[in-house]
């Protein structure tokens, strides 16, 4: 059989050696950015009717998952070892609770005036407020799965506007 060949991009984040590095984006223009993302926590129907009811021992989860989701979209760049930090124009984060997962669906979206995008951010969002919710409910659920943390769309830089296919 013949080798096949396949191109594959350039890695920005290793330099020459191969070490990790922070990318230089100071000849970047500054651009509108957008990015969007979504994932979800799935657990039992009696962790989902417990957060529903607002009666667990941690307190009202859905409004605390979403402040959480906000505060780690801001702090991206502490977490992520070579994320540029970036100074967010808005941040939102929506903690909908689905029945039939059963569980609570997230979705973030991300602004800001930059010169690189903001991905990384709507993307910790989103899993700062799942890791938020298995924190405060696993007194009712130990087993709670977070899961299809994904990029669904970002605007703006070289690339345009891009959403995910589907």
């Amino acid at each position: 059989m013949k080798a096949v060949r396949v191109k594959t991009a350039k890695l920005t984040h290793v330099g020459p050696s191969g070490d990790a590095r922070m990318v230089d984006i100071s000849a970047k223009p500054v651009t509108s950015r957008e990015a969007r993302a979504r994932g979800s926590v799935k657990m039992s129907s009696a962790a989902l009717e417990a957060i529903l009811r607002g009666d667990l021992p941690k307190g009202e989860v859905i409004g605390t998952a979403r402040i959480a989701g906000i505060q780690g979209a801001k702090r991206t760049s502490e977490l992520i070892p070579m994320c540029h930090p970036l100074a967010l124009t808005m941040v939102d984060v929506v903690c909908r609770p689905d029945k039939t997962l059963p569980g609570i669906r997230i979705e973030s979206v991300v602004r800001c005036e930059a010169r690189t995008g903001a991905e990384m951010e709507a993307l910790t969002a989103v899993a700062v407020a799942a890791l938020t919710i298995v924190d405060m409910a696993k007194s009712v659920d130990r087993w709670m799965t977070i899961g299809g943390i994904e990029l669904v769309a970002k605007r703006g830089g070289k690339s345009g506007d891009l959403r995910r296919p589907g």
